[in-house]
């Protein structure tokens, strides 16, 4: 074999490998109802329920992988998005808002997978991680915007700070040096495999978590 012939980068792999998932979550019908304006604020409401769920699933699991050689280098606190949710659900719920919460049957097994990555395959966490924050710094950003001009939120204020990274100032630069761990990840093919098939598998689950989002908030016909 040529030994100066390209190999694709793992960040370029997980990203197309992932595509057609990717690409099925953010067209779900839910997800095409609420960024239309189609759905009140109730929905909104509830959607953000449901991240909370996942995020204290994934940011839970960080402490303990903080110095694990693979997963390790992807704990970063300035990504940490429970205390922002917390802070957008005591506005749209009130302050008591933990009374009543509860996540639908998709999204306790999705913070249920995430939890025993966490626990048990910390490669497999990465691919938990990636799905979700590189998301949140990209199209989250178009949730923001639609959410602040339909519901009227102040920008980037209390209801959408789960989408405001305040910390990251330079969200493209950020992006890159993710990317850039993910080249570098402690892991060989075998294993890199198995991280593809868990993003896959991470994006199905966000996608069933939509599919029941739109049962709960159909249009009516």
């Amino acid at each position: 074999m040529d030994a100066t012939a390209t190999v694709t980068p793992f960040s370029t792999l997980i990203r197309t490998a992932s595509h057609e998932q990717h690409t099925e979550a953010e067209t779900s019908t839910f997800m095409s109802d609420l960024l239309g304006g189609r759905l009140g604020v109730d929905a909104y409401t509830r959607y953000t329920e449901q991240l909370w769920f996942v995020y204290r699933a994934l940011e839970e699991g960080a402490d303990a992988l903080r110095d694990d050689p693979v997963a390790g280098p992807f704990i970063q606190p300035e990504l940490m998005r429970s205390t922002e949710l917390e802070r957008d659900l005591a506005h749209l719920r009130g302050a008591d808002w933990r009374e009543g919460v509860e996540p639908l049957p998709a999204t306790a097994a999705y913070a249920d997978r995430v939890a025993e990555c966490a626990r048990t395959w910390p490669a497999g966490y990465i691919a938990h991680h990636y799905t979700r924050y590189l998301g949140d710094l990209s199209g989250g950003q178009i949730i923001r915007d639609k959410a602040e001009k339909t519901w009227g939120f102040e920008r980037k204020g209390d209801g959408v700070r789960f989408y405001v990274f305040e910390e990251i100032t330079n969200p493209a630069a950020f992006k890159r040096g993710y990317r850039e761990l993910l080249d570098a990840v402690n892991a060989d093919d075998l294993e890199k495999q198995r991280i593809v098939e868990e993003c896959k598998r991470a994006f199905a689950l966000n996608t069933a978590v939509f599919r029941e989002l739109g049962e709960v908030f159909p249009l009516s016909a």
